[in-house]
């Protein structure tokens, strides 16, 4: 009678075998991370709208939501971590869980505020957060005619658009505007002597 041998599996066959062990391994592991992530999550702040560059912070900006970050938790805003006197060191979106390093004390910044009045109006996209440049016309010696409008400073921040109502509704539209305070008397100067003013969004004056 003759010898049956018995077949070998095949390689491929035990290759197989293990690479479902692994990702069964794998998701198991994925599982538990992200319920300890869960068991891990603190409160921290989030914008409750868009706060401009500039402006002080106050609880009211913010809600409380609960996030697990791990090991990064101590970079963001927590409810214990607003103090008074702090302002936004750049732009933080609505929604967006805040970092601390998007804060800073308001007698450390740079910036300020001016209110200006644009006399060409402005563009529609033109709202709370938008990057503009602030072009103006001087007015020549005779009074009848103006320059040729160039920049009067670039890269500023709009945190506010004052629209005319009532007996100022024939005005222009004016904005306030977060600049650094190294240009703020180059712009009073422009306002105080006369310019036309005018705003572009970054990229709308080619």
């Amino acid at each position: 009678m003759p010898f049956l041998s018995r077949p070998r599996r095949a390689f491929w066959g035990d290759l197989r075998f293990l690479i479902g062990i692994a990702l069964v391994a794998l998701s198991i592991t994925a599982v538990w991370l992200i319920i300890d992530a869960a068991d891990d999550a603190e409160p921290v702040l989030r914008a409750d709208h868009t706060i401009v560059e500039g402006e002080t912070l106050t609880a009211d900006d913010f809600q409380v939501v609960e996030v697990g970050l791990g090991l990064l938790s101590d970079d963001y805003l927590g409810p214990e971590d607003l103090r008074s006197g702090q302002i936004a060191a750049r732009t933080i979106e609505k929604g967006e869980i805040v970092p601390l390093s998007s804060l800073t004390d308001a007698d450390r910044s740079r910036k300020t505020t001016i209110v200006i009045e644009s006399n060409t109006g402005i563009p529609e996209e033109v709202e709370p957060g938008t990057v503009v440049e602030v072009w103006h016309a001087p007015p020549i010696d005779d009074g009848r005619s103006r320059e040729a409008p160039r920049i009067l400073v670039a890269d500023v921040i709009v945190r506010d658009v004052i629209e005319p109502d009532g007996v100022l509704a024939s005005a222009g539209t004016r904005l306030e505007l977060v600049i650094d305070r190294s240009d703020a008397a180059e712009v009073l100067a422009a306002v105080t002597g006369g310019s036309a003013l005018s705003v572009l969004p970054v990229g709308g004056a080619s």
